[in-house]
């Protein structure tokens, strides 16, 4: 009897783990290991040469090399520079996002002439860091992937305007197929759901102009035409896409962008009878090298993801169409859920365009404070641009750190790989600093960066209207 009863704490504590395993609390503290020194040796950017992203076709599916834009870099950027313009570029990105959001939440009906920084392109492009190779006609673009744009466009001669651009520009002249869009036609009245505004037309043979302004003062504007598009041995007639005449940004030497948004004239949407609204993209590192893959088509068994896809159905929202939309139910900290009344309030955005995580203000503060309790002992740094909580690492050869999961309606989760936890500003490590941010106002819209999806298959399923994800370390061989 005695013995039983010397037993009965023991036995009471092995009851007490089983209730906390089974109500999916987890009270211990997860971590990750930080390579330091070996993040500090691949980040390097600038190459010796360039090789265009190549695309295959298997199992009936397409599949896009994806590339860090900075891959084809002509000269080797000054670390700390290109970093801190990053970000404050990335800065002006999502503000500029915000405020045509609050816009077109606040009035259904808003004037052309009014919209100047169009719902699909509040975007700086300095931002978007991942390049595919596409056919139009027989040339070959090299463009930058967009989920937040809608119209795909590239620089077209005869060009009165345009940035340099690191291959050759797009020529209609020498296309047999290509073909100019009037004015006076169904497509050219859809122009204004996809760029936000479209001019009055001359007659009724004029072209179609579409004019696309960024949240940095860049644009591009032309006319709409038709062409073949291909990649991977597939090819789709009839596409439409924009003719730029007159460019400028800092667009980075490519050809222009792909617009992968949910509108009529979207890539998905104009190739929806090929690959059924269907794409998928795993976002690769900055490392020298390093690729990942832009996938069309429903075909899963191409991926090589390690953990199983989970889905979550997409937010409906009528004045926000265009956008990916999911609900984000909860976050986990190193296994410490997270407590903030913000959760599956109006929903986080999902976008290939933005950099850095931006979360509500107390969701950021309870993520922070968790985030230090966790990764203690480690001397401070600086804040960084948008970034507040820096460390300095210099001599630590690895560290290990909180895990950060993102948790979404109908139990699918987003498991932050270790690359886009931390942002090293400093190459000798003494400023690193967590990459995530937050935003201004409790009522913006929280939005999950390409940073945070490093690693991950991301599946878009727009028939469906749901989102999948997979971990998986990105690689297009």
């Amino acid at each position: 009897m005695a013995k039983a009863t010397a037993l009965l704490p023991f036995f009471l504590s092995l009851f007490s783990l089983y209730l906390i395993i089974a109500n999916g609390v987890r009270s211990f503290e997860e971590k990750k290991m930080f390579n330091v020194q070996m993040l500090q040796r691949k980040q390097q950017l600038g190459t010796l040469g360039c090789l265009l992203p190549e695309s295959r076709r298997e199992k009936g599916a397409i599949i896009l090399e994806m590339k860090d834009r900075g891959y084809c870099s002509e000269k080797k950027i000054h670390w700390n520079r290109r970093l801190q313009k990053q970000l404050i570029l990335d800065d002006l990105h999502v503000c500029s996002m915000q405020n045509r959001i609050r816009k077109m939440v606040s009035s259904h009906s808003v004037e052309a002439s009014q919209i100047q920084i169009p719902l699909a392109s509040g975007i700086n492009l300095q931002t978007l860091n991942y390049i595919v190779t596409m056919g139009l006609g027989n040339q070959n673009m090299t463009v930058i992937i967009d989920t937040g744009s809608d119209l795909t466009w590239v620089q077209c001669e005869p060009c009165m305007s345009c940035y340099n651009q690191q291959g050759p520009v797009f020529k209609p002249s020498t296309s047999s197929s290509y073909n100019s869009i009037l004015c006076n036609s169904s497509t050219c009245q859809s122009l204004q759901s996809a760029t936000g505004n479209t001019g009055p037309c001359a007659s009724n043979q004029s072209a179609c102009n579409y004019a696309v302004n960024y949240g940095d003062g860049s644009y591009t504007n032309g006319e709409l035409g038709v062409e073949h598009l291909s990649f991977g041995g597939i090819s789709v007639s009839s596409f439409v896409f924009g003719c730029g005449r007159n460019n400028k940004g800092l667009f980075g030497g490519v050809s222009g962008l792909m617009g992968l948004g949910r509108s009529y004239l979207s890539l998905i949407s104009q190739t929806n009878d090929t690959f059924g609204g269907v794409f998928s993209y795993c976002l690769p590192t900055i490392e020298a090298g390093s690729s990942g893959s832009l996938v069309m088509g429903n075909e899963s068994s191409v991926f090589k993801n390690f953990t199983p896809i989970a889905y979550t159905s997409m937010v409906p929202n009528p004045q926000l169409s265009n956008f990916y939309i999911l609900n984000l139910t909860g976050i986990d900290v190193g296994g410490v859920a997270l407590e903030a009344p913000s959760f599956g309030n109006g929903g986080i955005l999902i976008d290939s365009g933005t950099v850095i995580t931006r979360l509500a203000p107390s969701i950021y503060k309870a993520l922070k404070a968790e985030f230090l309790k966790q990764f203690s002992g480690f001397p401070s740094a600086p804040g960084f641009s948008i970034l507040d909580t820096c460390f300095n690492l210099t001599g630590y050869q690895e560290v290990s750190i909180p895990t950060i999961s993102m948790y979404f309606e109908d139990n699918a989760e987003l498991n932050v790989d270790v690359a886009g936890i931390f942002y090293i500003v400093k190459e000798d490590a003494s400023q690193v600093c967590l990459a995530l941010a937050s935003l201004s106002d409790e009522d913006d819209i929280a939005i999950i960066g390409n940073y945070q999806q490093r690693n991950q298959r991301v599946i878009y399923d727009i028939k469906q209207s749901k989102v999948g994800f997979a971990g998986e370390s990105c690689s297009f061989t």
